[in-house]
């Protein structure tokens, strides 16, 4: 499986982005996906999961009333919007497809299949 990320760049704060992560095949459409981001020398961190179906979603404290993610199974691609974005959300993002329907606990080890990630800079 291969997931290619995009809709990274540089905004301004308070501007929007909207995140894409498209699968190469029809994994995701059973599994949960999740994205997780990594700033510069901080370790990888979850920023929000969704189920298989989408009925269920969980979001990091600091980016929750900001930030929805969603999917589209018949795209084979997963979303994430995001708003109102500040510098500390400065970071490369990353999709990755979970090792079950939901998206576990929200750690590293519960996700199998990761992309390249795509930058994301705010700058103030």
């Amino acid at each position: 499986v291969q997931l290619q990320a995009s809709g990274g760049g540089l905004v301004q704060a308070g501007d929007s982005l909207r995140l894409s992560c498209a699968a190469s095949r029809r994994t995701g459409s059973n599994n949960g996906m999740g994205w997780f981001r990594q700033a510069p020398e901080k370790e990888r961190e979850f920023v929000a999961g969704i189920s298989w179906n989408g009925s269920h979603t969980s979001y990091k404290d600091s980016v929750k009333g900001r930030f929805t993610i969603s999917r589209d199974n018949a795209k084979n691609t997963v979303y994430l919007q995001m708003n109102s974005l500040t510098p500390e959300d400065t970071a490369v993002y990353y999709c990755a497809v979970s090792l079950g329907a939901s998206f576990g606990s929200g750690t590293t080890r519960d996700f199998r299949y990761w992309g390249r990630g795509t930058q994301v800079t705010v700058s103030s």
